[in-house]
């Protein structure tokens, strides 16, 4: 039996879910098809997994430091165990959570690999789904007006390096293990890998970051970057820069070998295991795409503004399009192609009003353009930047380290971009973010009145010090 929908979305992660429910909102009939569980990859394998590790992390740590503010432990102890189940009852909140909200919506929810048929019988265009259901009943046939590919992403590997989930993982096999390794090599040294390498150190592991780019978190301001592999070396953090790993050096006894080039130098690194962390590649093999039309460039999926693909009745969002892959991304991505589809007025998403965080110990966040992009771009600019070390919630937190930098337009005085690493500011960031959509000014920032004592008072010190006029420092 075949049955219609408006919408089907193939996907029900953080985009797929959130686009369901926007649409379910607007009146459409809705099916979400899901090969495992709703939530996807930002649920289950990354974003709250992740952070509540580093949550774990950070609190192991404080303890470690509570001397300092005057309470005395006799030992701390950390069991990992622990760690993990509080891991995995967040998670099922949070699952139990959508699945409700998926009922509140009258959304169908089907549990199994959807497939893109060509045009057929029922169809004259290609978007018919194919739903191969996990219970192993017979496939169901879903014909929908419009479809929706929210299919994510998984884990990029290395060519030649071989994921055996022991010895060799991705943060998909590391976020399952059973207990901490003494030692850790990372290859990579961007978001993921800087936060795995930050977690990792302060559950007490030897960490070793490999990072072919002349810095980690390369694409951050050049300032963030530097300070970032400061403060991580100064915890003991290992970082090597401009090291290509060789994959074929790979050795595996009770432990792993591994070579890698830096600057022409062959250096060897011995730990426990190693963990790959070079990026993220498109869901979009097993789904149909070859009966459509639909353009795929690099590996990810083609759209304009609105997320329509060559197929204007299919739409594709989050990270099988690239782009930002963040899953707050996505899901706003997901509202814009639903809103479109249902002929709602719309615009597209600014990219350069999004923030992106790093939830290592520091914290980085950061929206609109580095400095580097900046002056690249021909502006002209000016930068207010202010340290953490002279605000006084920072000193109470006894978490003094990093800063605030702003860079504005100095001829029209426009925001071009706000950057931040220290305590919070993944929290932070939003009110820069406010700003840039309000197109605010860096004296707007500046004049605005923020408490004290607190960690806010950064961001209207450094907008201040655009031109100079920083009270505290």
């Amino acid at each position: 039996m075949t049955v219609e929908y408006d919408l089907a979305v193939l996907g029900g992660g953080t985009g797929g879910y959130v686009a369901a429910i926007r649409a379910a909102q607007l009146g459409l009939t809705v099916a979400v098809v899901e090969k495992k569980h709703l939530g996807g990859t930002c649920l289950h394998n990354g974003c709250i997994p992740s952070k509540t590790l580093l949550k774990s992390a950070e609190v192991y740590t404080a303890t470690k430091r509570a001397a300092e503010f005057g309470v005395m432990t006799e030992s701390v102890k950390l069991d990992f165990s622990k760690v993990q189940e509080r891991k995995q009852s967040i998670i099922n909140q949070l699952h139990n959570g959508i699945q409700y909200l998926m009922k509140k919506g009258k959304i169908d929810v089907y549990e199994g690999i959807g497939r893109i048929l060509g045009p057929s019988i029922f169809s004259p265009m290609p978007g018919t789904i194919s739903v191969e259901l996990n219970s192993g009943e017979e496939n169901q046939m879903i014909l929908p007006k419009n479809v929706l590919v929210a299919t994510g992403s998984r884990p990029r590997t290395l060519p030649g390096l071989e994921i055996d989930g022991q010895y060799v993982m991705t943060s998909d096999e590391a976020l399952q293990m059973s207990e901490l390794p003494s030692s850790i090599a990372i290859a990579g040294g961007g978001v993921i890998g800087i936060e795995w390498a930050s977690m990792l150190r302060d559950f007490d592991v030897d960490v070793t970051v490999m990072e072919y780019s002349d810095r980690i978190l390369p694409t951050e301001d050049y300032e963030v970057s530097k300070e970032m592999e400061r403060l991580l070396t100064k915890k003991g953090v290992a970082i090597m820069t401009n090291a290509k790993v060789l994959p074929d050096t790979l050795q595996i006894q009770n432990g792993i070998i591994i070579q890698a080039e830096v600057q022409g130098e062959m250096k060897e690194v011995k730990a426990d295991k190693l963990l790959v962390s070079v990026g993220r590649q498109a869901n979009i093999e097993n789904i149909g795409l070859e009966n459509t039309d639909i353009m795929i460039e690099n590996g990810f999926i083609q759209t304009n503004s609105f997320y329509q693909t060559k197929e204007s009745h299919i739409y594709a969002i989050g990270d099988v399009i690239g782009g930002m892959q963040l899953a707050h991304v996505a899901a706003h991505e997901g509202i814009v192609a639903v809103e479109h589809m249902a002929g709602e007025k719309t615009l597209p998403l600014k990219y350069e009003m999004i923030a992106k965080c790093v939830y290592s110990s520091p914290e980085v966040a950061s929206i609109g353009l580095t400095e580097q992009e900046a002056t690249e771009k021909g502006y002209s600019v000016k930068v207010g930047k202010f340290p953490f070390k002279a605000i006084g919630k920072a000193l109470i937190h006894g978490e003094s380290e990093g800063f605030v930098k702003i860079i504005a337009d100095r001829d029209t005085q426009d925001l071009l971009g706000i950057h931040m690493i220290g305590p919070h500011v993944t929290d932070m960031i939003s009110e820069a973010g406010l700003a840039k959509v309000l197109d605010a000014t860096p004296w707007e920032i500046g004049h605005t009145i923020h408490p004290h004592p607190s960690l806010s008072e950064a961001i209207g010190e450094a907008a201040l010090a655009v031109d100079g006029k920083s009270i505290h420092f």
